[in-house]
């Protein structure tokens, strides 16, 4: 959620930056919002101003030798009187307070100064490139092709279970899978500094709120009926973010046991109804409903925030390399962003059977975006101010489209595929899917 402040002081200037994502902030609408909810609640505190005098004149009246009884019928009609007002005010005054909440629940983050403008992901600007993209040639197969004739990935067997979109694997596929993901976990929790963290699949409505899936990408969710509203976690950094929710973290005095940045990792299977994309990557496990994914997140002030992201991205930069993965890093335009984002970098892996990149982690800070919506926040000690956290996070990395880019970049004329040397330990040696260790 933006600053209030700084909606309430600078309109125009929010509107520009937001303009710059596509935007069109309504300046209008939020100054009469937010105008009818002070002037109530304004109303509200003479309200309240005046039955703390009334109360104040029953006392008077008690002390000069009225009793208790009669003091109180004395000023019982105007009394009576107020509390109907009172009543009636704080109604109009939660239903305005909730009217403007709703308004600005829907508007987006500011973009960073640095974030280039744009329309689209053709105006994005590709910041470096990694390793030699494999052309495609005629006997190039794309990652269905290679996983097919009994070699583990079995888009038919899942039709008849859960419909289209989703898959099975089996045998030598699903342990390179499991592989892919011990491997990244192993990298992060030993190499980078994160602690790993298990969080639940299924949350609350809240939660995505906090995020900012919610309310404007439902459609986008899986929801779960029954007695009380749940989803289905569309990425790991819904619930890991919100493990510091209503929390303070002090970072400062003798017992704290807590420094900033503070970075974890999880792994979790995501779902995603991928609404909006009928007809788009209909072909294999670019997009599909459900998939795995290794999540990063940070916790970090606002001084350590740009560093912050520079490392986050570089360690979900690191698998790649060594997973021998041709890949680009492009910073997005502000129409690309994301709704919660100020700034991202998207890591595009080569996909050869597509001669092209494709998204394969973004990496994005969200300044106190996300914290002023979780009331996340931290201070040096007891007692002394607190601040909303700077919250970042990326997928380090999406499992189904490294698993993609590894059968496609490493296939051999016969369609073998050779193990990359990372992996190798997590499958007992094995050098090609499917051959001899």
């Amino acid at each position: 959620m933006l600053d209030p402040k700084l909606l309430r002081d600078q309109p125009e200037q929010v509107a520009g930056l937001l303009k710059r994502r596509g935007f069109v902030l309504d300046v209008d609408k939020f100054r009469t919002l937010d105008q009818r909810r002070r002037a109530l609640e304004t109303q509200m505190q003479q309200l309240l101003a005046e039955r703390k005098q009334a109360a104040r004149l029953i006392g008077a009246k008690v002390r000069s030798g009225m009793s208790p009884e009669e003091a109180r019928k004395s000023v019982e009609a105007d009394d009576r009187g107020r509390e109907e007002r009172l009543e009636a005010l704080r109604a109009e005054t939660n239903a305005a307070a909730q009217a403007l909440e709703e308004f600005c629940l829907e508007l987006p983050n500011v973009p960073d100064p640095e974030v280039p403008p744009g329309q689209g992901e053709e105006d994005n600007l590709e910041l470096a490139r990694w390793g030699t993209p494999r052309p495609a040639t005629e006997s190039t197969m794309d990652h269905v092709q290679l996983g097919a004739a009994g070699r583990g990935l079995d888009f038919e067997a899942a039709l008849p279970i859960a419909g289209s979109r989703f898959l099975v694997m089996r045998g030598a596929m699903a342990r390179l899978q499991r592989a892919l993901i011990q491997f990244m976990m192993d990298v992060h929790t030993r190499e980078h500094g994160y602690e790993e963290v298990y969080v639940p699949y299924l949350i609350d409505a809240q939660c995505l709120v906090g995020t900012g899936q919610l309310p404007k990408f439902e459609e986008d969710l899986f929801a779960i009926a029954g007695a009380e509203r749940r989803y289905l976690l569309p990425t790991a950094e819904v619930p890991v973010t919100n493990l510091l929710r209503d929390t303070i973290v002090e970072i400062g005095g003798r017992n704290s046991g807590q420094s900033l940045p503070l970075k974890l990792v999880c792994h979790s299977p995501c779902f995603r109804s991928e609404a909006g994309s009928h007809g788009k990557d209909t072909r294999g496990m670019i997009r599909q409903h459900q998939f795995e994914k290794v999540e990063l997140v940070q916790f970090a002030t606002a001084g350590q925030a740009r560093d912050a992201l520079e490392e986050l991205t570089g360690h979900a930069e690191a698998i790649l390399r060594r997973l021998e993965l041709p890949h680009r890093k492009v910073l997005l335009c502000g129409a690309d962003l994301g709704f919660a984002a100020c700034r991202t970098y998207d890591l595009e892996v080569w996909v050869p059977s597509q001669n092209r990149y494709r998204e394969i982690s973004s990496c994005s800070h969200f300044g106190d975006f996300q914290a002023r919506r979780i009331k996340a926040r931290w201070r040096d000690k007891p007692g002394t101010p607190t601040r909303h956290l700077h919250t970042l996070n990326g997928s380090g990395l999406a499992v189904g489209r490294t698993l993609v880019a590894l059968l496609e970049n490493h296939q051999d004329s016969q369609g073998r595929i050779a193990v990359p040397e990372p992996l190798r330990p997590y499958l007992d040696g094995m050098t090609k899917l499917g051959g001899e260790p």
